[in-house]
């Protein structure tokens, strides 16, 4: 017996990303005095730290862009076992992980490059779930 009907790896998979990227979007938006400043700090050293606000901001529109993909992916696979939106939805989260792994790399984090390659296996994984 499964709580979910059909494609449950596909479906806990979308769940992860949106869980993730909704507490992403709210944190960064709820304190975001903090977050520049964060951020400021972080990229202290690299050539992002002008633009550190311009950055978040591209950042913060791509959360937003996978998270609404994602969401509205997982209602037509559940509703519909249509996969496309769902899949963009994975393709822009795997677009954004790859902009914090440059960053990351950039700021010489190599414990928190080492954290997104986690996100990202399991972002392709979903990918190819859902091809």
């Amino acid at each position: 017996m499964s709580i979910f009907k059909n494609n449950s790896a596909e479906i806990v998979v979308l769940l992860f990303f949106i869980i993730t990227y909704f507490l992403s979007v709210f944190e960064k938006l709820a304190s975001w005095k903090e977050t520049i400043s964060y951020y400021s700090n972080h990229f202290k050293n690299t050539i992002l730290f002008k633009m550190i606000p311009l950055l978040l901001i591209n950042i913060l529109i791509f959360e937003i862009a996978a998270l609404v993909l994602l969401t509205f992916g997982l209602y037509f696979l559940v509703t519909e076992s249509d996969f496309s939106i769902a899949k963009v939805g994975l393709e822009i989260s795997a677009i954004t992980l790859l902009q914090f792994l440059v960053g990351q790399r950039l700021a010489k984090d190599y414990p928190g490059a080492m954290n997104i390659t986690i996100y990202f296996i399991l972002n392709i994984i979903g990918i190819y779930l859902l091809t």
